[in-house]
């Protein structure tokens, strides 16, 4: 329903700084033992320490250190960027409460990785995903049995049934409804604010989508029970990793049939359509807080908007 949404020549997209320069995973060494063991040894190979899914990041974030200084722990193998081999160990989350304050879940290392350059994020994602889903996932969802770790930390296998487990993304839309002319003056988009948000706080609409659903049928069902407005032409943007704890950010451009807002899902305290005008305006004398640099969400209204906008989370 809509092809691919053009890039604005000009227009920075600032969630893309989160996944430049991936690294090379290298999924099918994950069982050869031999070469990961010499990966593991090799005087260049660094480790990031995960207790639970925190992180204790040094005074520029997080430290990768020499192989030879991890604790013991689950091995994960990120992979390869730049020939050097780089995994995570995985200890106990108790290790993080010894020291309150001192390890940050990963939003708290998010406005680091925005300013940092040269792919430390990919990697970042990909170790707190795994322990993520590891912390989930203790017993094995079809018997209850326990279950061990496999495959360099990307499988876990059920000692009773046999039954293999691999980790998983949650696809969840995230969607900018827009509503008039398409580059008019007076063309707006709908941001809604959750109750629990600061006073100002304002974002793109977003929810997960169900068994059975496509995408774009997903981006009207949610903007429908969110703000009781009517979608009907879908474009697809862009995506973004989220472990936060396990998402798949699929970003959409939705155009209204209906702008009436009907607000009856308690996660919306409040919606509003806005002028790209009436958007710079109250972004500037800092009346409307618009969501962090790093995010999707952000990509969405600026790509809207036609440049970048002042203020954020």
């Amino acid at each position: 329903m809509g092809g691919p949404v053009a890039r604005l020549a000009g227009v920075s997209l600032p969630h893309l700084d989160l996944s430049r320069a991936p690294h090379e995973r290298h999924g099918l060494r994950r069982t050869d033992e031999g070469w990961l063991a010499d990966r593991w040894a090799a005087p260049d190979s660094r480790v990031l320490v995960v207790a639970g899914t925190r992180i204790r990041p040094g005074a520029t974030g997080p430290e990768w250190a020499p192989t030879s200084l991890a604790p013991e722990g689950t091995r994960v193998f990120l992979g390869e960027r730049a020939g050097v081999a780089h995994w995570a160990v995985i200890v106990p989350g108790e290790v993080a409460k010894e020291e309150p304050g001192a390890w940050v879940p990963l939003r708290g290392l998010l406005p680091y990785l925005a300013a940092t350059e040269g792919g430390v994020a990919p990697l970042l994602f990909h170790a707190i995903g795994i322990a993520e889903w590891l912390w989930a996932t203790r017993f094995c969802p079809r018997c209850g049995g326990p279950l061990e770790v496999r495959a360099a930390g990307h499988e876990l296998h059920c000692t009773v049934c046999g039954k293999p487990q691999f980790p998983r993304s949650d696809p969840a839309v995230i969607m900018l409804v827009t509503d008039g002319e398409p580059g008019a003056d007076d063309e707006r988009c709908l941001l809604g604010r959750n109750p629990a948000w600061p006073a100002g706080r304002y974002s793109t609409l977003a929810g997960f989508c169900e068994p059975g659903e496509t995408l774009e049928d997903a981006v009207r069902r949610e903007v429908q029970e969110e703000t009781g407005v009517l979608v009907g032409e879908v474009a697809y943007f862009g995506n973004q990793p989220w472990p936060l704890p396990a998402s798949l950010m699929l970003g959409f451009f939705g155009r209204a049939t209906d702008a009436t807002i009907t607000l009856e899902d308690a996660d919306v305290e409040d919606a509003r359509w806005l002028t790209r005008e009436e958007m710079r305006a109250e972004a500037e004398d800092g009346g409307l807080v618009l969501p962090g640099g790093v995010s999707i969400s952000r990509s969405l209204i600026e790509q809207w908007y036609g440049g970048a906008l002042p203020g954020s989370w």
